[in-house]
């Protein structure tokens, strides 16, 4: 047996067997076919048998007729052959072949397989692996394997890893490219690159697409340091693999990162944007900032590592700062970037929010004073661009303040916000705006769409000073008016009590200004007193775990999303299966396992969601997807993710760390925590296995 040693890639190869004298089937069960190793027929201890074109051969018999040691591990369920120095180690059901203990590798065409408790392998594996010559003799239908006779030591695959050599170090974010030839470029091929672990070959994929030839960029993680198996595949378009290359190579990373953004020396006059330059994929991140003038250390909450983040000093903060990022591994463990020295010199900054310039104001809005530096009060000023009158709206120590125009506000007017701080006066730039201050009546307790279901207080207000007030109802259906009270005094608070008025409703309230009558906007809404449904569990929740893995599994090998990711998600949006909506009216469960909204295979089911009007919060009826199956909802979940927003996300899906704070970048949920929590469930439960992938 020879020391294995990788060829040169072979792109006038047509791709045919090395025995490419087959039989067709007809042949082959016409007569059987026999095996001669060095002169000794051995057909009687285990025939070869052709399938799907392939001569496949008994590996311990050959060898062993050779003079090799075969050694069979029933627990990994691998055959080594051993000859002095060099082995072969075979592994059953992957393509993967080692050589001279992991120092080379190669990929077979045809994985090794039991055959009547045999090991069987592609004819050509022999040849290449024990360094013998082969022929065959077509008449008397017989394979030859011969020491004597020369070995073509062929590769199975144009393909070849062009990014990386046998034995080579990584230290940190790498290119990946496989060079292919073209009868490898048909339609929905797609390239996959795999980091297996040599005593396994199972592993993750670190980079995925459908450019055959093109480059990728493989941002290791500090846990995949060690001796790894770096593979290049191609698969087709129903997830076949079909050709591919591999190397042995070492995941050493040096940790290096950096800061950008901001450099040493640079002055801060305004909000900076900084973000990180890491050669490997952290779980997180965060900022450290050190006023060198005072010793305080302020350090940010988590951070996404491929993220921007806004640092917008107060004027308080000025002097001069370190600053640093520091990344933080999957064992939590930190690595620092070298700080960078900046000077923080921002000016005084005042501006009124809440208006737009030359906007119509002509309902309450919420002014807020926009500011970098501590102040002791805060005045809202209106000032009328004609008679050049200031009208104190709010005077308050800080903060910002709802304002209801009245009548007398009418007119063009330009607002300002004044503040004081160390007793010095300072005011903002003025925004100019026309103000229609006509009698307006609010209700508070009952917003647009709210189903009630129990007593509501509801609470009127205006602008103007009403001299009573009256609720009325109005049935939407039948036109049928009730007034559920009347000649109420502002703030004309009243305890709705909806017993016996099941259906769909207008609320209307009504008031009197200077003799005008002044009313509400019309409100509709649904009193509804009958028995409700709440979210039911689609299984036990201790076998929720392996219902989600299963269907996540195999939608990741349909997908090549994250197997490990699409479980966190299920487990996040049901708690664990125990809250899937249901019809909050009849009943039916949707079979809803992320909770999107909207029109499903089975149609939808109405649940509750919570809507604000004049500052209530309140319950209304939603529509979620409901499905036949949950299956079809794990399906659909995969489509919803086709959307365009999602398309970095899918670029990087196949990484559950990755995956997750794209998800967050694309505004998948409004968690500004969703991709930690992902990242904990899938660690605390060892969901990563679920990516775990051989070849």
């Amino acid at each position: 047996m020879k020391k294995f040693k990788k060829k040169l890639l072979l792109f006038c190869m047509t791709g045919s067997l090395l025995f490419s004298g087959s039989p067709n089937r007809e042949a082959i069960a016409a007569k059987p076919i026999s095996l001669v190793v060095n002169g000794k027929d051995i057909t009687k201890l285990s025939s070869p048998i052709i399938e799907n074109d392939r001569t496949l051969v008994p590996i311990r018999f050959i060898s062993e007729e050779l003079g090799a040691k075969v050694y069979w591990d029933e627990a990994d369920r691998t055959v080594l052959v051993e000859d002095n120095d060099n082995s072969v180690l075979l592994r059953i059901g992957s393509q993967l072949v080692a050589y001279d203990n992991g120092m080379d590798y190669e990929l077979s065409d045809v994985a090794p397989k039991i055959i009547n408790d045999r090991t069987y392998v592609p004819l050509r594996l022999v040849s290449n692996a024990l360094d013998i010559g082969i022929d065959w003799d077509e008449a008397t239908r017989t394979v030859i394997i011969d020491s004597n006779l020369p070995s073509e030591d062929t590769d199975f695959f144009n393909v070849k890893l062009l990014s990386h050599e046998n034995g080579q170090v990584i230290k940190g974010k790498t290119n990946l490219q496989l060079g292919a030839s073209s009868e490898y470029m048909a339609d929905g091929n797609e390239v996959r690159f795999l980091l297996l672990d040599p005593s396994t070959s199972k592993g993750f994929i670190i980079a995925r697409g459908k450019d055959i030839n093109g480059n990728y960029t493989y941002l290791p993680k500090l846990k995949d340091n060690g001796s790894k198996i770096l593979v290049g595949a191609i698969y087709d378009k129903n997830g076949k693999f079909i050709a591919g290359d591999s190397v042995s190579v070492n995941i050493k990373i040096e940790p290096q990162i950096s800061l950008k953004g901001i450099y040493n020396g640079q002055v801060i006059t305004k909000t900076a944007s900084i973000g990180a330059d890491i050669n490997f994929f952290p779980k997180y991140i965060k900022y450290e900032f050190i006023n060198l003038n005072t010793g305080k250390v302020t350090v940010t909450d988590i951070q996404d590592p491929l993220g921007t983040y806004n640092w917008s000093p107060e004027l308080k903060q000025n002097g001069n700062y370190t600053v640093r990022v520091i990344a933080y591994d999957h064992n939590d463990n930190q690595y620092s970037s070298a700080p960078v020295n900046i000077q923080v010199a921002v000016e005084r900054y005042l501006e009124l929010s809440g208006v737009t310039a030359g906007s119509t104001i002509n309902k309450s809005v919420n002014l807020i004073a926009k500011r970098n530096f501590d102040v002791s009060e805060t005045q809202y000023l209106m000032k009328d661009v004609n008679t050049g009158y200031v009208k104190v709206l709010a005077t308050i120590p800080y903060g910002g303040y709802t304002w209801n125009p009245s009548p007398e506000d009418s007119g063009v007017k330009e607002l300002i916000v004044r503040v004081v701080s160390a007793g010095v006066v300072y005011d903002s730039e003025p925004i100019r705006v026309t103000v229609d201050g006509s009698p307006k009546l609010l209700i508070a307790g009952i917003g647009p769409k709210q189903v009630v279901s129990e007593e509501v207080k509801l609470k009127a207000s205006s602008n103007v000073q009403i001299d009573s007030i009256s609720y009325t109802l109005k049935n939407t259906k039948t036109g049928a008016t009730k007034v559920l009270a009347s000649n109420l005094a502002l703030p004309a608070e009243y305890t709705f009590n909806p017993t016996g008025l099941d259906g769909d409703w207008v609320i209307q309230a009504e008031g009197r200004y200077k003799g005008t009558k002044i009313t509400s906007e019309q409100i509709t809404f649904k009193i509804f007193l009958g028995e409700t449904f709440g979210p039911k569990p689609i299984i036990e929740k201790n076998n929720y775990l392996g219902f989600a893995s299963n269907l996540s599994k195999k939608y990741y090998e349909k997908t090549g999303m994250s197997a490990a990711l699409q479980t966190a998600q299920s487990i996040l949006e049901t708690g664990w299966g125990q809250s899937v909506p249901v019809d909050k009216y009849t009943g039916q469960l949707s079979n809803n396992l992320f909770g999107i909204k909207g029109v499903g295979s089975a149609g939808s089911v109405t649940s509750n969601t919570w809507e604000v009007y004049n500052g209530v919060t309140y319950r209304i009826d939603a529509e979620f997807r409901a499905y036949n199956s949950p299956e079809e909802s794990w399906a659909d979940h995969k489509e919803f993710l086709n959307r365009d927003r999602y398309t970095g996300f899918r670029e990087v899906m196949f990484d559950y760390t990755q995956g997750a704070w794209a998800l967050k970048r694309a505004g998948y949920a409004t968690d500004p925590e969703y991709a930690i929590k992902l990242m904990r469930l899938i660690e605390q439960y060892n969901l990563d296995e679920l990516d775990k992938v051989g070849i």
